[in-house]
């Protein structure tokens, strides 16, 4: 990792559960089976429900203005009849957020047209993924992060078949977790960060397939609201 690297300041799995999250009726429920289908998620995205997303507005309050805009690409890959959400492993000697699993995505740079331009457009830059093999369903809410970005989470399905191309000074590697798994809080976790007199909470969700994941932070965050307006 180069001097230039930067990591949290604190490790996030050494972190302490949040008491106040351990109850399932606090967590909520698992979206059920019949609405994470392909069909099911675009249609919900057709016509969007009322729902509730979570913010953290006191973080914002706390960043300089204007935040930085940014796009990340939350792609849904259909495994036959399962979703599966790819995600990655940032490189360990990017400046931002080095080692930390996320979606494929960027900054808005001035040339793109959109955040939906700039998702694509990332994701096609770190994984390959060509943009005409994306359908975009839409958004989710904008998400702020302590390093003062506004990330633009865009949503995509993707049903045909296509052949990772990592680009290895950006990704150290890319795998996929089944959407079921993400969508059941009894897979998500709370842990409490303590900053001096205050206390933080992140979100978590650990997954283990042929080795450990730690997926937390704004990743676990839009991945948290996803959850809710699938649910709703």
């Amino acid at each position: 990792m180069t001097a230039a690297a930067q990591r949290p300041f604190f490790d996030p799995e050494a972190m302490p559960p949040d008491p106040a999250f351990a109850d399932p009726a606090v967590r909520g429920p698992a979206v059920v089976p019949e609405c994470l289908t392909a069909r099911a998620i675009r249609a919900r995205f057709a016509a969007p429900p009322r729902w509730q997303p979570e913010t953290d507005d006191a973080r914002r309050a706390l960043l300089p203005s204007p935040l930085r805009p940014a796009a990340v690409l939350v792609p849904l890959v259909a495994r036959g009849d399962t979703l599966h959400v790819l995600l990655t492993e940032r490189a360990a000697d990017l400046p931002e957020h080095a080692g930390q699993i996320s979606f494929p995505g960027g900054r808005v740079e001035a040339q793109d047209p959109s955040p939906v331009h700039t998702a694509l457009r990332e994701a096609s830059e770190e994984v390959g993924l060509a943009p005409d093999a994306v359908e975009v369903l839409g958004t989710l809410p904008d998400y702020v992060v302590a390093t003062g970005y506004r990330i633009t989470p865009v949503v995509g399905l993707i049903e045909r078949p296509f052949v990772i191309q990592r680009a290895p000074f950006e990704v150290a590697e890319v795998f996929e977790v089944p959407l079921p798994f993400l969508m059941n809080p009894q897979n998500h976790e709370r842990r409490l960060l303590h900053l001096g007199h205050s206390v933080r909470t992140f979100y978590a969700m650990p997954y283990t397939a042929h080795r450990r994941y730690f997926i937390w932070g704004a990743t676990a965050a839009v991945l948290r609201n996803l959850y809710y307006f699938l649910r709703a």
